[in-house]
């Protein structure tokens, strides 16, 4: 094997492993709005939409449980956030009248919403069943 070899086989080893550790898949939560919505919930087997607006206390609550998530589940869900202020169209195809609302999608297909404020530790086993 001459150089060139080794060098080619060191990066081809180089990219499986970091294919198998979850890369390509986001490192946070992915600004979602009406242009790349359908892209991204189609993009990944498993993604969650977390339905928020600026001025709602309970979407501040669990935006920091949302990025947590989000590096703990990597390579599994991907997370994604929706200002409904400013994507009202999606809010109102997928009938979201409160809010925080996390829309869960398979394969671009909506699975479920779960509406409200959760505990971190109630939202992951929530989102496990789901994997």
């Amino acid at each position: 094997m001459d150089e060139i070899d080794k060098i080619k086989k060191k990066m081809m080893d180089d990219i499986m492993n970091e294919a198998s550790k979850g890369n390509g898949w986001p490192t946070g939560p992915v600004e979602v709005n009406d242009g790349n919505f359908g892209d991204f919930v189609s993009k990944y087997p498993i993604t969650v939409v977390d339905c928020w607006a600026p001025w709602c206390g309970p979407c501040k609550m669990i935006a920091p449980i949302i990025e947590e998530l989000s590096h703990e589940m990597k390579g599994k869900i991907a997370f994604g956030k929706l200002n409904t202020d400013e994507n009202q169209g999606i809010a109102r195809d997928f009938n979201i009248y409160a809010i925080p609302t996390l829309l869960v999608f398979r394969e671009g297909h909506i699975i479920d919403q779960i509406v409200g404020a959760f505990p971190k530790e109630a939202l992951k086993q929530k989102l496990n069943t789901f994997i």
